[in-house]
């Protein structure tokens, strides 16, 4: 069974698609992990991988699906994948169901996370952690007990990552939707789109999803 995962940046899609592999034995593929994997291998594609990314140019979408045929012909991805936020344009959709067809292969499902934009902000920009443990905490949904000071610990040291702001955040959500725009229509005209509501608790949102992918 092979399954697409989207969702826009925070909207916990990496955890949904770990929870995916435990569950149902799909191997979870991430193209970042996958690009640094094949530079580190020192493969053929890696060598041109390198190259490009050291010259600080975008990895073409040829480069980047043969690096996924590739992978996905690995014995751990023989029960199926799981492909985390790839694609992200319609011609990447193209390719990949292509790259697929060739190999006998298609996409069973294509999860997709839908979020709340105002209150995708809110849940990314209120977050912070513990500068000495790196316990995590949230200025609305998750306050120290007591104020400056951290539960586990009790260092009054915090910090934010400084790309958790609402300019940065909306900015981000924009340009998912921007790119994702023509992929939802094209994967729901293949009858294989599911949406999923990625602002609800994280268990039942695997619940959704448990459930979507045992019958599919």
């Amino acid at each position: 069974m092979n399954i697409v995962l989207l969702g826009p940046p925070g909207c916990g899609k990496g955890t949904q698609a770990r929870r995916i592999e435990e569950n149902h034995g799909l191997k979870q593929l991430s193209t970042g992990d996958m690009l640094r994997a094949a530079v580190e291998a020192g493969s053929e594609i890696g060598t041109q991988l390198a190259e490009i990314m050291n010259e600080g140019q975008l990895v073409p979408d040829d480069i980047i699906i043969g690096m996924i045929s590739e992978r996905i012909s690995g014995p751990d991805c023989a029960q199926g994948f799981i492909l985390d936020g790839f694609p992200r344009t319609l011609v990447q959709a193209e390719a990949l169901d292509a790259m697929l067809e060739q190999k006998g292969l298609a996409l069973r499902s294509v999860i997709s996370l839908t979020v709340d934009d105002d209150a995708m902000v809110e849940r990314i920009s209120g977050r912070f952690t513990c500068a000495a443990c790196g316990a995590g905490y949230h200025d609305s949904f998750k306050p120290p007990r007591n104020p400056g000071r951290c539960d586990d610990c009790g260092d009054r040291t915090f910090s934010r990552r400084d790309d958790d702001n609402a300019e940065t955040v909306r900015h981000r959500l924009t340009a998912y939707h921007d790119m994702t725009a023509p992929i939802l229509p094209y994967y729901e005209g293949r009858g294989i789109l599911r949406p999923v509501d990625g602002m609800a608790a994280i268990d039942s949102v695997t619940a959704e999803i448990n459930a979507l992918v045992r019958a599919a």
